[in-house]
């Protein structure tokens, strides 16, 4: 569980440094990663606000193509984390 966790923070950190991709993106990413890191949350309340977070990114219309891509991944992460969560 915890390197799915890990791999989903990864790609929100490379979403949040790339120069490329809109501010107000990269600030949603660091807004997901705080959300998916804080341990005072039950790990799927974690992915499930992060999930919301990048949902709204992804329809940003100022997202490029690539960085659509990325959150895309991110959200299938975020989403077989939380499946695995729920069905424990």
């Amino acid at each position: 569980m915890e390197e799915k966790v890990k791999k989903a923070i990864e790609m929100l950190d490379q979403i949040s440094e790339d120069n490329s991709i809109p501010r107000n993106i990269r600030r949603g990413a660091t807004e997901a990663k705080e959300k998916l890191m804080d341990e005072s949350q039950p790990l799927d309340v974690r992915a499930s606000s992060a999930i919301f977070i990048m949902d709204e990114l992804a329809n940003d219309q100022n997202l490029p193509l690539h960085g659509r891509t990325i959150v895309w991944n991110i959200m299938s992460q975020l989403e077989a984390l939380f499946a695995d969560e729920i069905n424990k």
